[in-house]
């Protein structure tokens, strides 16, 4: 199996968006990591984040770039909001992780942002695809380690298609931000892996309590749920290819 690293702006984007995908790589024995953009290390959410990925299977503890929630600025205390901070420096901190985990993979936000279109999810994406193109060219940040390129990109996304099973996500969230089904190159069902993804949803507890996706779902009937959480769309983004297969898939 590929090494996989999931890139996400939040704690909690990893298990609502790529969890699936995550539980299923560990289980097979690949390598899989997480970075998160937002929240420090010590925080009440940075240890909501470790319980969900010790929950997914993933190989080490959570990986944080430590910058603040755009709406929670106590989120990282004394750092700036993602969406604040110099592009240059947010990429090479993920340039510096790139290296280090060296993964075949990497899976991100789409370029809307999933379906809430979440300032720090947006800007998550532009600091991953800038990373993973840099991460393998050797005169950029040469402080971060030795170059090496990722094989693919995917970003997780919805297609239009999928806006029926979101049911009451759908009306709570008029204008959601879903993709044109033709842009999915890769559906993955992830129902064998669901009660370890739900569970993971659930280790994030303070969001569960705000009301925030944790909390909706657990309103849902389990049938509702299977519907919103039983399937992950992805638009895989070619780096380069595989001399041996050709293609790197999440399905393979």
């Amino acid at each position: 199996m590929p090494s996989l690293l999931a890139v996400f702006g939040h704690p909690d984007d990893e298990s609502l968006f790529s969890g699936g995908v995550l539980a299923r790589n560990a289980a097979e024995g690949s390598r899989t990591a997480v970075v998160t953009a937002t929240w420090a290390e010590g925080t009440h959410r940075a240890a909501e984040l470790a319980e969900a990925l010790r929950i997914l299977g993933t190989s080490e503890k959570p990986r944080m770039l430590g910058y603040a929630d755009s709406r929670v600025p106590e989120s990282a205390p004394g750092s700036p909001r993602l969406c604040d901070a110099p592009l240059d420096g947010a990429v090479g901190r993920l340039v510096a992780q790139l290296r280090e985990f060296r993964p075949d993979i990497v899976v991100t936000h789409d370029a809307y942002g999933g379906l809430t279109g979440h300032e720090d999810h947006v800007h998550t994406h532009r600091v991953t695809v800038l990373a993973v193109q840099a991460a393998g060219l050797e005169r950029l940040y040469p402080e971060a380690g030795e170059p090496w390129q990722p094989r693919a990109l995917y970003l997780a996304t919805h297609p239009h298609s999928a806006v029926w099973a979101l049911g009451e996500f759908a009306e709570a969230g008029k204008g959601m931000r879903t993709v044109p089904d033709e842009w999915v190159t890769t559906t993955v069902d992830v129902r064998p892996w669901l009660e370890r993804k739900w569970a993971a949803v659930q280790a994030h507890r303070s969001e569960a309590e705000r009301g925030a996706a944790p909390g909706m779902l657990a309103a849902l009937p389990a049938g509702a749920r299977e519907g919103i959480l039983g399937t992950e769309w992805y638009i895989r983004q070619e780096l380069i290819s595989d001399a041996r297969t050709g293609e790197t898939e999440l399905t393979a």
